[in-house]
Parts: C-alpha cells; sequence; structure tokens
C-alpha cells in the first residue's frame, strides 16, 4: 500500500491499495475515520489510479463532509463508559479508576489515551468472557478463546472452534448492548447462520435483544468517535 494525495480544496490522502484479485478501481470512503481506499488491479499503473480519483473528487469530497471528526483524548475531554459520559480528570491515583462522573487518570497526560485505552480494554474483556461464559454454558457449549481487536466492520464473530472475537469499544455502549453482542456471537456455537433457529437462541438468551440491536445500528459509530493515538 502507499499514500497518496487526492489534489484540490482540501487535499485528501488516499491509500492506494493493488489487489491481484482486482478488476477494476474501487473506492470506498470509511464513514468511521474518513480514510479513503482505492483498490486497484495490480498491473494498473498509479496515474490511472489516481486519474479514476480524481473523477470522484466531489463525491469523496461529500461524504467526508458528512463524516464527524474523530474526538481527540485529553483532560476534559469526555469518555463514554458502560453507557455514561465520564469526564477525563488528572488525579493522583495509581491507576485509571472511575468515580462518580468523572475518569481518573494518573501521571503524564500525554500518555492519558494510551492509560485510558488500556484500563477500556481491560473492562471489556472481563466483562466479554464473563457474559460469553454464561451464555455459553446457557445453550451448552464452551468457548475456548476470546480475542479483542478494534475493529471497524463487525462488533464480534466466532469461529467453528468455539473463538470469539469482539471489539473491545464495547464496553463503551451500555450494558446491555454489550451483552447482545455477547449472546449473538456465543449463539452462533449453535449456529454458524443467521437462520430463524439462530435468532431463537439469541431470543433464549436476550429475551429483549431487539431494542439493543437498534441501538448499536444507530449509535455504533459514535463509539469509533474516540481516537486513542491522538492527545488534545
Amino acid at each position: 500500500m502507499v499514500e497518496r494525495t487526492l489534489p484540490g480544496n482540501p487535499p485528501v490522502p488516499v491509500t492506494l491499495r493493488r489487489s491481484a484479485r482486482a478488476r477494476r478501481f474501487s473506492l470506498r470512503v470509511s464513514r468511521l475515520d474518513g480514510r479513503v481506499t482505492l483498490s486497484m488491479p495490480a498491473r494498473a499503473s498509479e496515474a490511472e489510479a489516481l486519474a479514476f480519483a480524481g473523477s470522484k473528487a466531489d463525491w469523496v469530497r461529500a461524504i467526508l463532509a458528512e463524516t464527524a471528526p474523530r474526538q481527540a483524548i485529553g483532560p476534559g475531554a469526555t469518555v463514554p463508559f458502560e453507557g455514561r459520559a465520564l469526564t477525563i480528570t488528572p488525579a493522583r491515583v495509581r491507576a485509571v479508576r472511575v468515580e462518580g462522573d468523572a475518569l481518573l487518570v494518573p501521571g503524564d497526560p500525554a500518555r492519558f489515551a494510551t492509560r485510558i485505552e488500556a484500563f477500556l480494554k481491560l473492562a471489556a474483556r472481563q466483562r466479554l468472557q464473563a457474559e460469553s461464559e454464561g451464555f455459553a454454558a446457557a445453550l451448552g457449549r464452551k468457548v475456548h478463546a476470546i480475542t479483542l481487536r478494534d475493529t471497524r466492520s463487525r462488533w464480534g464473530s466466532c469461529t467453528h472452534d468455539g473463538r470469539l472475537m469482539y471489539s473491545w469499544r464495547l464496553i463503551m455502549a451500555p450494558p446491555e448492548v454489550l451483552r447482545y453482542v455477547a449472546a449473538h456471537e456465543v449463539a452462533h456455537l449453535r449456529e454458524m447462520n443467521h437462520s430463524p433457529a439462530f435468532w431463537a437462541h439469541v431470543a433464549r438468551l436476550m429475551p429483549d435483544y431487539a431494542r439493543h440491536r437498534r441501538w448499536l445500528r444507530t449509535h455504533g459509530n459514535d463509539l469509533h468517535a474516540l481516537d486513542f493515538s491522538r492527545m488534545d
């Protein structure tokens, strides 16, 4: 992959990705973080690729204009945790912790983003492990492994051998939303599809799952708004 710039006002960074399977140019704009990716045939020239991107420049900028800017992390900013907005507050504490409506963070503010991300990941692992194992036991199945990632296209996945993957950003959603995703993925341990039988298992584990599914569809993008690679 190489990075190039689409000229204009404003200039737009574009990632060029060659693919042996691509038969034509394909342009994708992420509504989560504004990344612009151009997939291109392996033998196509960069000039052709950039000309194609240029022909779509108005469309690209229109999508980017609708994409909310990502929020940097710093003192005074807010971070959602289990559905609550907590204010990042410097404090003389040993480790990051919640106190009322504040997220107390020790040490150098330049490391706040790293410390808060680690706190969220640990909490996510603890909650998702507990929920997944509880749901699996209810279905007579066993979870073999749980991994956390910062995925953008899905909130979770399940393999045939009982390995579950989740987005750690689920810890920022209300607890029942996290539970719904855990129930959804664990139900795949019984049905590796989205058949009526699968949804029956989800309903057995969480009868009111539909409203939590709607929350995720409506507000899920907001969980990606925080950029832990940046500091205010």
